[in-house]
């Protein structure tokens, strides 16, 4: 694990009464193989500060997905336990949780996760439309001016380049202004020099907007940006 300072300060923070954004405790995951039992996460432990950015690195097939899939709460753990901005998540029901994710997270994947059939500007307007926000095509649209789409809006993710998919996920993911936001290998289908400028353009986003990021990445170069690393190796923190 390797921390600066200002991660230290978060923590310092923390220690001093502002709640973690994230708080993980005795966090497992099993699940039944040809064996018997596989356990893919054992024992995690770790709290992430307000505004902070933490990369989870590791090598393929260490976990690290899964654990981000668990703070998300879209899969349930064998054992321990999530807080986020101090809710326990697997108190809630599945749609409890769904809720929760809607008004507090924000996502963004490697395969992007755009809808088809919806164009630019409706794949961004989406997560405001179903908070019910009357005001979601100007908010979607200006968000997509802020990730250089402006002329984009009404094209289909079939007529967009990679990179240009992947800001319409960053415009969506960030157009809710969520306290939380997740980020699994958001540059992996992308060329160097594209996968550079879309990230660049994550930390620039989430630096304005102050949310908490975790980032799922095997890149060094990309997790050296973050305040904070933290290396799984065989489902255990190293």
């Amino acid at each position: 694990m390797r921390d600066n300072p200002e991660a230290f300060k978060n923590d310092v923070s923390a220690a001093a009464g502002r709640p973690a954004a994230i708080e993980v405790t005795g966090l497992s995951k099993r699940v039944a193989d040809a064996s018997g039992e596989l356990t893919i996460l054992h024992g995690i432990d770790f709290t992430v500060g307000a505004a902070e950015t933490l990369a989870l690195v590791g090598a393929s097939g260490s976990g690290k997905s899964t654990l981000l899939g668990l703070l998300a709460g879209l899969d349930t753990p064998s054992d321990g336990k999530v807080l986020l901005d101090g809710t326990d998540i697997f108190a809630l029901d599945e749609d409890g949780r769904a809720a929760f994710r809607k008004a507090k997270l924000g996502f963004v994947f490697q395969s992007f996760q755009l809808l088809a059939h919806l164009n630019a500007v409706e794949n961004v307007m989406l997560p405001l439309e179903l908070r019910g926000d009357d005001n979601a095509r100007a908010k979607a649209e200006a968000m997509l001016g802020r990730v250089g789409l402006s002329s984009r809006l009404k094209h289909y993710p079939k007529y967009l380049s990679g990179g240009e998919q992947q800001r319409v996920a960053l415009a969506r993911a960030f157009v809710t202004e969520p306290p939380l936001l997740f980020a699994d290998e958001p540059t992996g289908s992308l060329d160097a020099a594209t996968g550079e400028a879309v990230i660049g353009l994550m930390f620039e986003l989430n630096r304005e907007r102050g949310s908490t990021l975790v980032l799922v990445t095997h890149d060094p170069a990309m997790a050296a940006r973050c305040g904070r690393t933290l290396t799984i190796a065989a489902g255990r923190l190293a």
